[in-house]
Order: C-alpha cells, then structure tokens, then sequence
C-alpha cells in the first residue's frame, strides 16, 4: 500500500521561508574536514534529502493546509517516506560548496517534498475475542494488520540501510508547536550535515502548533503522554530490525521527556525479560537537546532500574544491566527563555535543559559519574535564535560539537570537542 500524498511546499507567514542552518564549525573552509565523503553514493548527489517518517498524527483537515498530518491524535502508528529539498533548482555541487561555507553566497531554503505513506499499524486498541475457555485472545484481522505493517517497515528500514554506509539510524523526536514540515526539516538538516551517511528518520507526534500559547502547551503536554507507548513501539521496532547496527536517539524540547519516558519503560521491559537492554535494542548515543522536563523527573527516568532491587534480582550475576552502548548526553543552556517560561508554568524548580553549573551537586555528580556515560554540556553563549531554544542547530559551535559526537564518536575534551571540563559530569564551551 502507497499512498501518495503529494508534493507539498511550505509557505510561513514569515517573509523569509526556512533555511538551512548555519554551517558547523567543523566543517567550514578553510580548514574544514570533509562533508560528503563519498559524494557519488546515493543520497548523497541529490538536493533532495530522503527521510523515514513515523507518526500517531491524524490526517490533516483544515483545508487550507497543504500538510499531510495535523495536530490530532491518529490512534495509530503509520509510517512513510518523506523528501526535504534544500535549495529550490540548486545544482548538487554549488549546494555541497555553500554547505562549507560560514557566511554564504546564497539562500538555501527549506522546503518539503514528496511524502508518501507505506502503511499503518492497526486502530487501537488491537481487537481481541473471548473464547469458549474463557481466555482473551488477539483478533486475527487486527494481528495479521500489524504482522504486514511490521514487515513493510522493516523492509524500508532496509532498504535505506543497503545506501547507508554507517549501517545506522538516528531517529529525531521533536518538540512543542511543530508541524510535520518542520521536525522533517531539522532532522533534514541535521542528516545533511552528517554526511547524509545514516538513516535519517523522525517521529512525530500530535503537538499543537496553533491557537493560544498556554492552551496549546497544556494540550501539548497531554499528547506527549499520549505518545509514549507509540514511540517505545517505534524503538523497539527499528532497533531489531535485521541490519541496523546502531541506533541514535534525539530529542528536543518536550520531545525530551516523551523520549526518556518511553526508554524507561523500554530498558525496564528488556530487564524483566532477562535481556540486556544495551545488547537487544543496540542504542548507542542519546542526546537531549534544551529537554522541557523536570529535573527530578528526568533523575527517575535516568536511574529508573537502580532503585529497584526486586526487579532484577534474578539477574544471571548479580551485575547492573547496561542500557544504551554510547552516552547519554544533555544540552543545557541557562539563558533558554522557552523553559523559563515552562519552569514558570510548571512550578518547577528546575528545567533540565537550564539548569546551571552550580545546580548539580558535587555529591549528585559523584554518583552520576559512576554510571560512566553521562555528560551534561552547559552553552552559555549568546542567543542565536529568538528564545535561545534551538542552539543546537543555530549555533555552529553547538552543532560542530552534535557533529563530532555522532559521526565521529568523540567524547568531551577530546580534540574537537574541546569543551571544559567543570564537574565529573558537567562541562561549558569556552568563551
């Protein structure tokens, strides 16, 4: 099943339509290292960047939206193909040349393509029929929906994966007030500029992106919580996917706590079958960008399997199950105005993604040391988008650091990512 939904291109209401972000550090001549390495492979020869896109959004209604997906929940996962064109008629060389560039000679505008569906998991809740021995069983329509689904997704998993020399899948979770176009163009960019090497796919979920604000951030809370299991079934789904050798998780803003919360639960779920999550799911990085939640939620989330004995006890030698294979890896940034004002909403002491140096103990540090994989990377530089919440692809210090993160797999301190070093856990970019 393909359902073509159309070529679609963005219009905002802004007079400049989006663009592509600012070239990172590491890349910008003269200097720079290579960005396309292999610049003949598919993918990386078209202006066109290919996308897997994975959604519980409803259809789109408003007739006078050109989107595929709106702000309603679907109660279904569908899943399909999505193309961004950076630069509209712009030969591939000159888009390659100017994507080097600190200060460009041209525009590169954002703008989505193509999106064609390739099919949807069943309604919920899956059908289920009560038999003459008085058990509950699956409905077989609903079963054998999910089976063909299951084998379509994975089959273009793969089948991006066979053009991927990385053999890996970063998967981006957005947001508060974005739209389908918009979370597919940050991670089309931010796949542009990781050499266009990995699967690049992003899940996008019911959040409101219209009316008033704190109506819309209070609905949007709502849904996150409504997404959870959606994502934790996403996750599970690409990572054992044949072929798929690492997984990278983002998320940003409010998709921060959807995010950790579906990984609780999905570490949890793998420890009480008696498989070692790190092993099962091949989760290598996790990256938080500004994360909109509380910092004592986000603590729970972090040491969820710790705190509970009972649960792992039978664990074959008695040792603590590893979660994720790379690091766990927090943006946070002090001078964020959009947690400001959801630290002001919430009542919350502390968001994650601004808390300050001084805000983790030496004793908290201490212990998260000991886990061994997590770094809490403060930027207090200037603002470079309007709330200070987008540093990570507005700023090309903070991008150029994403950048030697994921594809190069540095850790802080290390060349390229000469960050400074504050706490055991906690480091700042230089002045």
């Amino acid at each position: 099943m393909i359902a073509v939904l159309g070529a679609i291109v963005i219009t905002a209401c802004a007079s400049k339509p989006p663009q592509l972000m600012p070239t990172p550090v590491i890349y910008q001549q003269p200097g720079g290292v290579a960005l396309f390495t292999e610049p003949g492979a598919a993918g990386r020869s078209s202006t066109d960047v290919e996308l897997l896109y994975l959604t519980d959004r409803g259809e789109e209604t408003d007739p006078e939206s050109s989107l595929p997906y709106g702000q309603t929940r679907a109660g279904f996962i569908g899943f399909g193909r999505a193309r961004v064109r950076i630069g509209s008629g712009l030969p591939w060389a000159a888009l390659a040349a100017e994507s080097r560039l600190a200060e460009r000679t041209r525009d590169l505008e954002l703008s989505l393509g193509r999106v064609a569906e390739l099919g949807r998991f069943p309604d919920e809740p899956y059908d289920v029929e009560r038999c003459a021995d008085g058990n509950l069983y699956r409905g077989i329509a609903d079963r054998r929906q999910h089976d063909q689904a299951e084998r379509l997704l994975r089959e273009e998993v793969q089948r991006q994966l066979a053009r991927s020399p990385s053999k890996e899948v970063v998967l981006y979770v957005h947001g508060f007030h974005e739209t389908f176009a918009t979370a597919a163009f940050r991670i089309a960019e931010l796949c542009h500029f990781l050499g266009r090497e990995p699967v690049c796919a992003f899940f996008t979920w019911p959040a409101s992106s219209t009316g008033n604000f704190l109506i819309s951030y209070t609905n949007t809370t709502e849904s996150a919580r409504y997404a959870e299991l959606h994502l934790r079934k996403v996750i599970r789904l690409l990572a054992t996917t044949p072929g798929v050798e690492r997984l990278q998780l983002l998320a940003h803003s409010r998709g921060s706590a959807l995010l950790m919360s579906a990984l609780r639960d999905l570490l949890l779920e793998a420890i009480a079958a008696g498989r070692e999550p790190a092993t099962l799911f091949n989760i290598d990085n996790v990256l938080l960008f500004s994360p909109d939640i509380d910092v004592d939620l986000a603590a729970q989330d972090i040491t969820a399997s710790l705190s509970d004995p009972s649960m792992i006890s039978d664990w074959s030698d008695k040792r603590l199950p590893r979660g994720i294979n790379g690091r766990l890896t927090i943006y946070s940034s002090p001078q964020d105005r959009a947690l400001f004002f959801a630290r002001i909403l919430f009542r919350s002491e502390s968001r994650l993604g601004n808390i300050r140096p001084e805000d983790i103990s030496a004793a908290s540090q201490a212990y998260l040391a000991q886990l061994g994989n997590l770094d809490v990377v403060i930027y207090e530089g200037r603002r470079t988008d309007a709330f200070g919440h987008s540093y990570f692809t507005t700023n090309p210090r903070v991008s150029s650091d994403v950048i030697q993160l994921l594809r190069f797999g540095k850790r802080p301190g290390e060349p390229g990512r000469d960050l400074i070093q504050l706490g055991p856990v906690v480091w700042r970019f230089p002045d």
